[in-house]
């Protein structure tokens, strides 16, 4: 079944707040697929706990299982999305068209050359270390932030290191049983070489999401993931970036280990608590 045609067939049995995310994610299905729940939530003005309750109102296990789902759809659709004879001539007209197109064709190899024990492996190692620490500089710093966000929810001790300064602080309770999570693309700053030295000399396991096995960062870490960024269009694209550490997520979720939905529970009942979100 079509995601399109899943969120018809269960229109009638949503909230009010979760049939306005309906109507907004089926009104923009491409331009949403690499949104975050909060991203969707305020456009389509609603909480982010609202997206969230959309999602698992679908059947899907979390916000990650119904982006990927969003995700799949896209990809399937883009060839008659993109191309015909309606579509203007002239450069142009097509350079949105091939920026996208570009990233689809990132995301597909991205998803051909990826190992999924590798995978599996990152995300036992997330779920049982005893802290989570994540770096990113520079034009890395914006994944690298959404993902500590996200880790966050799902578990206690997740730390970023900082734009600037903290390192130091924030490395010195690394331990044998502790992952460190460096995303690295060109170009490579001396910094993040650095933490993930320090990182190996302290025992911890890193895991890189970078754009070449051979890569500074690569060859320091015990497990690789890599992706293209695109640079060539002239701009550093996250989209295959989040899409990556996405992955990572959604094994966290479908492990939905009992720890793991406790803590969102609390957290949703706190959200609740304290009104955090606009209902």
């Amino acid at each position: 079944m079509s995601f399109e045609q899943l969120v018809k067939d269960s229109f009638a049995q949503l909230s009010s707040g979760q049939k306005k995310v309906a109507e907004y994610l089926l009104t923009n299905i491409e331009k949403v697929a690499f949104y975050t729940a909060v991203q969707i939530g305020r456009e389509a003005e609603v909480s982010e706990t609202t997206v969230i309750r959309f999602a698992y109102a679908l059947g899907f296990r979390g916000f990650s299982e119904m982006q990927a789902a969003i995700q799949q759809h896209v990809l399937e659709n883009s060839s008659s999305r993109f191309a015909g004879p309606s579509q203007p001539m002239g450069e142009d007209a097509n350079i949105f068209a091939r920026v996208i197109e570009r990233d689809i064709a990132i995301l597909r190899q991205t998803l051909h050359q990826l190992n999924q024990q590798d995978v599996w492996r990152a995300v036992d190692w997330l779920m049982e270390a005893d802290q989570v620490l994540i770096v990113g500089y520079r034009a890395s710093y914006a994944a690298a932030h959404w993902f500590s966000f996200m880790m966050s929810v799902i578990r206690k001790n997740v730390l970023l290191i900082p734009f600037t300064g903290e390192v130091e602080e924030r490395m010195i309770s690394l331990t044998e049983k502790s992952v460190v999570v460096i995303i690295s693309f060109p170009r490579y700053t001396k910094e993040t070489i650095r933490v993930a030295e320090t990182s190996k000399r302290m025992g911890a396991k890193i895991i890189a999401a970078t754009d070449r096995l051979l890569s500074p960062v690569s060859r320091i870490s015990d497990i690789t993931f890599t992706t293209d960024i695109n640079i060539e269009s002239g701009h550093y694209s996250n989209a295959a970036v989040i899409h990556l550490l996405n992955l990572l997520l959604a094994g966290i979720e479908q492990k939905n280990s009992k720890e793991t939905q406790t803590r969102m529970k609390k957290l949703e009942q706190l959200y609740s608590n304290w009104g955090v979100f606009e209902e």
